[in-house]
């Protein structure tokens, strides 16, 4: 091919850099809406760009549907796909005004009695959803469908009377957690982070921080990941690192790792890279579509934590 003269965009990463390799695997395999994200977060690419992708999963009832959330297939609205809808819109600074008034509609119709989110409404019955995650006839209140759109709606200074009994409800559970697991507590730092009272949000991140030391719930490091117990019902080896906890250097998580921790945790994210560019799905997977599905969004997640605690410039 003759040369043409014309220089590499400015926003195109250096050829073979962990991030130019990710660009590749996501380019490659990633849906329209996480192609749009990848631009918008790394490639300057645009917030408009990203919600016109993520309208096609909105549903008339203003949920989100359409396998948004990969593990659960199928066009109905389910509160974990709305909650992946708002964790978009948060991340492009369009977490708010008459769409999310829509979505604060959608969650108090599928509240459960006492003003919290179900992790799976029975709607979901008759398509295709991760085994891991049962339809029951009448789910009870979940703190990990429920903590991180309550801390996501707070931090973008949303009021709605949904969110009163919610923010009581998350209140209760996360002060009331005594033997957990991994992602319930990732699930209560979320709502903790942006929960309106500081010091009682900081003094029950405090409990919690010794919760996961005693229990081991962190893998402190990572060549020796046999020392730590894999929950109940996870796959096998999918443990969870201090990076996990603490998605950035300002989450009250992160005063739970001293800088080595942190340090070893980021060190194993960024090896973790694989050779097609992307980061592996570490959760139970049971379907090829979800399993690849997910891989972009995990690929995404990674890049940003790494850029978060200054790993790399993109």
């Amino acid at each position: 091919m003759a040369e043409t003269g014309v220089s590499p965009l400015p926003s195109t990463p250096p050829a073979r850099s962990p991030l130019f390799r990710a660009e590749q695997f996501v380019w490659l395999t990633a849906r329209v809406l996480e192609q749009r994200l990848f631009a918008y977060h790394f490639l300057h690419g645009t917030a408009d760009a990203v919600e016109a992708a993520l309208d096609a999963y909105r549903n008339e009832d203003g949920g989100y549907g359409h396998a948004l959330e990969p593990d659960l297939r199928g066009p109905v609205s389910q509160p974990l796909h709305t909650a992946h809808a708002l964790r978009v819109l948060d991340g492009i600074g369009r977490c708010g005004g008459q769409r999310v008034e829509r979505v604060c509609r959608y969650l108090t119709s599928v509240s459960t009695a006492d003003g919290a989110l179900p992790a799976i409404h029975p709607s979901q019955r008759g398509y295709p959803a991760a085994p891991f995650v049962p339809v029951v006839d009448d789910p009870p209140s979940d703190l990990l469908a429920t903590g991180p759109v309550v801390g996501l709606l707070h931090r973008n200074e949303v009021w709605h009377a949904w969110l009163f009994r919610a923010t009581d409800f998350c209140w209760q559970a996360v002060e009331a957690l005594d033997k957990s697991h991994p992602y319930e507590v990732e699930a209560a730092v979320a709502f903790l982070d942006s929960a309106p009272d500081r010091p009682r949000a900081q003094a029950a991140a405090d409990r919690l921080g010794r919760l996961v030391r005693e229990q081991r719930l962190a893998a402190l490091d990572p060549d020796r990941l046999g020392a730590y117990p894999v929950a109940s019902g996870y796959a096998p080896g999918e443990h969870h690192f201090p990076h996990d906890f603490a998605k950035s250097p300002h989450s009250l998580a992160r005063a739970w790792f001293t800088d080595d921790e942190m340090a070893r945790s980021l060190d194993h994210l960024a090896a973790a890279q694989q050779e097609d560019g992307g980061w592996p799905v570490r959760w139970r997977t049971w379907a090829p579509a979800p399993a690849l599905e997910a891989r972009s969004l995990v690929t995404i997640e990674a890049l940003q934590t790494l850029r978060v605690y200054g790993r790399f410039v993109g």
